[in-house]
């Protein structure tokens, strides 16, 4: 039989519990911590110690709360001081920030994403993004490593990417990245929907919901799948690619090979077709179908309300697999769904059960356009908060 833990290792467990917290909920009392983490006084009180001589936080005498008796000090993240990179390869755009403890952006930069770039061409802007913010960060601070959001298929052993069922594994993303930052050892590649479902869980839309699905459109449909507190992820991190869930077998033919694939009906390039507008693509084309809806175009409005029709059905179907308590619309999806909620909600009424219809929740991303930013951070700091002092 296996001995319990040691001292040691309660410890650590203690100070990544604490750590975590103040991470994901900002400043808080020590006294709150010590409910909440369920520790006595004492032991908050020579964590908070501990991580604050490690420089991972600080502590404070609040300002006056109105009550009497001596104050119970706030623990901060040292958001400034210690920091991680996140970077997003988008389908039209690469975006990179440098993001605090703490989940605070500290810096940012951005650039398109030419049609026809492949991946590993993007490893040289964003390196140089990476150089310049580093060049901008003050001395003494220290960088926890890199998380990589990306659209496509993450291998998740290596970082390899692969962006469609028919092409072949390109040179893995990781190692091209990881070189280039100087960054093998501290770089994490995932997938945009299931970096963004992760922290959508924990500090945004889905806050309190441990079954969650969080969809991303933009070329394709991915989804993060969260059921039961932990992440759905498949076999080799290749799940949540619902966007080739058949749901018109007499459909249009899509680029799996496959006929009638959900991203044939509510994809980018079938709302575009839809509304006229085929040769055009990016979130920018997406944006311009759904204003000239709202603006009373006749032709836009059909192609938002079957695009929403189509939304509907497959969360529908999705609801009565995953019986989620939230479902979040991010990417293009999000901005089709501000103007189609009521077809959404429509059609999801009528393809699912009851009992896993009634209590959904549907939702746009908590943190906005920065959800998969921060969410690729977070793959970045969790080996810190996993055990903050392993250097």
């Amino acid at each position: 039989m296996r001995a319990g833990p040691s001292p040691e290792e309660v410890r650590r467990y203690n100070l990544g519990s604490l750590l975590r917290y103040v991470h994901l909920n900002g400043a808080t009392s020590r006294a709150e911590l010590t409910n909440r983490l369920g520790l006595n006084r004492s032991t908050i009180g020579a964590l908070t110690a501990e991580l604050t001589t490690a420089g991972l936080v600080s502590e404070a005498v609040p300002r006056e709360t109105g009550r009497a008796g001596r104050p119970s000090l706030v623990v901060r993240p040292e958001s400034v001081r210690v920091h991680a990179y996140a970077l997003s390869i988008e389908v039209d755009r690469l975006r990179a920030a440098r993001v605090g403890l703490g989940g605070r952006v500290l810096d940012r930069r951005e650039c398109r994403r030419p049609p026809g770039m492949q991946v590993l061409d993007t490893v040289e802007p964003l390196a140089d993004f990476v150089g310049a913010m580093r060049r901008e960060v003050a001395d003494g601070a220290r960088h926890v490593g890199t998380g990589v959001a990306v659209a496509g298929r993450i291998r998740r052993a290596d970082g390899t990417v692969r962006l469609a069922p028919t092409v072949d594994w390109a040179e893995p993303l990781g190692a091209a990245l990881g070189a280039a930052l100087g960054d093998e050892h501290r770089l994490t590649v995932g997938n945009h929907a299931d970096v963004s479902a992760l922290v959508e869980h924990s500090r945004g839309a889905a806050i309190g919901c441990d079954n969650v699905i969080y969809l991303h459109g933009d070329a394709g449909i991915g989804a993060g799948i969260i059921a039961g507190g932990a992440q759905v992820t498949g076999y080799g991190g290749h799940g949540g690619d619902i966007g080739h869930m058949v749901v018109n077998p007499y459909g249009r033919e899509c680029t799996c090979g496959s006929r009638g694939c959900w991203e044939t009906e509510i994809g980018e390039q079938a709302l575009l077709r839809r509304a006229g507008r085929d040769g055009e693509t990016g979130r920018e084309a997406v944006l311009g179908v759904v204003r000239a809806a709202m603006h009373g175009d006749s032709r836009a409005q059909f192609a938002v309300r079957r695009a929403g029709e189509w939304i509907g059905f497959g969360v529908g179907n999705l609801a009565n697999i995953f019986n989620p308590e939230a479902v979040i619309f991010g990417g293009t999806l999000r901005d089709v769904y501000l103007v189609a909620a009521a077809q959404i909600r429509s059609r999801l009424n009528e393809v699912a059960l009851p009992a896993c219809r009634e209590h959904i929740r549907l939702r746009t991303p908590g943190l906005g356009n920065d959800a998969a930013l921060i969410g690729a951070a977070e793959l970045a700091f969790q080996h810190l908060l996993d055990d903050p002092l392993l250097s």
